[in-house]
């Protein structure tokens, strides 16, 4: 990597690029290319001075390029692979005409400056992307604040992970707020990934975050927040949520717009809370029909729900099974919401051999009294 490759951050500061990795099976192909390359050298060496294999060394600022942000490694292999051209022509290919060791050194550098040219290009367009990345992974951390880690009588965790380092600008969210009618709570999941769904969720997360404190019904709540996201026209996105109320005495709601179910882990058992009836996501009422009404539950002491989007729930392994959440979080030994979390995130990249496939947010509660 070169040292001094930059990107610019959110705030406008300059930092270094991430390190450069290549997949297994690019190193793989470019060591091959690099032992056909010396077993080149070595034949043309001891074939003698009436044959020449020269013009395979214009390759060597090519297998160079991949593994560097920086032009000025093709051009320099490019000119150790010159010298070795003319060492060879001066001392071994002797008997060749002049014609072809300058065909060989024209061929050599014609590839360095093409090398070094794509390798100045395919840099720039990663500072850009990087510098973007950079923009909505900022936007996306300020909408997404920490929630308290305890409120009342609850315990609370959170934990949000991309599915690759290419796509780790997603659409999932989540927010924990007080109101006068207890703690609200939100998770959810929007359509697509990137800006554009980095700014679905703020439409998302502002909607709730002024409804919550305003309306009293967590039903009416929802439909709200699915109003303001049908007015969005333009986006032609719609957000998967689950809404959840937990007042300080008595049973907590939950609405299901379109969402995995929440599972409630009770002296080791697990159970999924499913809502009185389907209810579409958010801004697709309008199209599917129906209505969102509020599911109860009455919480105990030691009681965990744990609220997630599908990027765990639909990992698959390599029999391509989905990850078994419900089986798992039972089997999960950890209390402490935090340290659940963290068991369950390290379980899932155990099943998910080749990773996650979308984003994944959890979000666990724990009552505590």
């Amino acid at each position: 990597m070169n040292a001094h490759s930059q990107h610019v951050n959110a705030d406008g500061s300059h930092g270094p690029l991430p390190p450069l990795h290549l997949p297994r099976r690019t190193r793989m192909l470019l060591w091959a290319a690099l032992l056909v390359l010396v077993g080149a050298v070595a034949a043309d060496v001891l074939a003698g001075p009436g044959v020449t294999l020269t013009p395979m060394l214009a390759v060597t600022p090519m297998v160079s390029a991949p593994a560097t942000r920086n032009p000025r490694v093709p051009l320099a292999t490019g000119a150790v692979a010159a010298v070795m051209a003319v060492l060879i022509a001066y001392f071994v290919d002797v008997a060749l005409p002049i014609s072809v060791h300058v065909a060989s050194l024209l061929s050599i550098v014609a590839a360095s400056l093409a090398s070094a040219a794509t390798v100045a290009l395919m840099a720039s367009r990663e500072r850009e992307l990087f510098h973007v990345r950079n923009v909505a992974e900022a936007a996306q951390r300020a909408l997404l604040r920490p929630p308290p880690e305890r409120i009342g009588q609850l315990r609370i965790a959170v934990r949000y992970t991309a599915a690759a380092a290419e796509s780790r600008i997603g659409g999932d969210l989540y927010e924990v707020t007080e109101t006068a009618y207890g703690v609200r709570i939100l998770l959810g999941d929007v359509q697509g990934h990137g800006l554009a769904a980095v700014e679905t969720a703020a439409d998302v997360l502002g909607a709730f975050r002024a409804g919550s404190r305003i309306v009293a019904d967590l039903a009416q709540l929802a439909e709200r927040m699915d109003r303001i996201q049908a007015s969005h026209a333009m986006q032609e996105r719609f957000v998967t949520a689950l809404l959840l109320e937990v007042p300080p005495t008595g049973p907590a709601k939950f609405v299901n717009c379109g969402h995995p179910p929440p599972l409630l882990r009770r002296a080791g058992r697990v159970v999924e809370l499913k809502p009185p009836a389907a209810a579409p996501p958010l801004g697709l009422r309008h199209l599917a029909g129906g209505r969102y009404q509020a599911g109860l539950f009455e919480p105990r002491r030691g009681d965990l729900l744990l609220l997630h989007t599908d990027g765990v729930s639909e990992a698959r392994d390599r029999a391509d099974r989905f990850y078994p959440l419900a089986e798992r979080l039972a089997a999960l030994r950890a209390s402490a919401p935090e340290d659940l979390l963290d068991l369950l995130l390290a379980d899932v990249g155990r099943w998910a051999e080749h990773g996650l496939t979308d984003d994944a947010a959890l979000l666990a509660l724990r009552w505590d009294r």
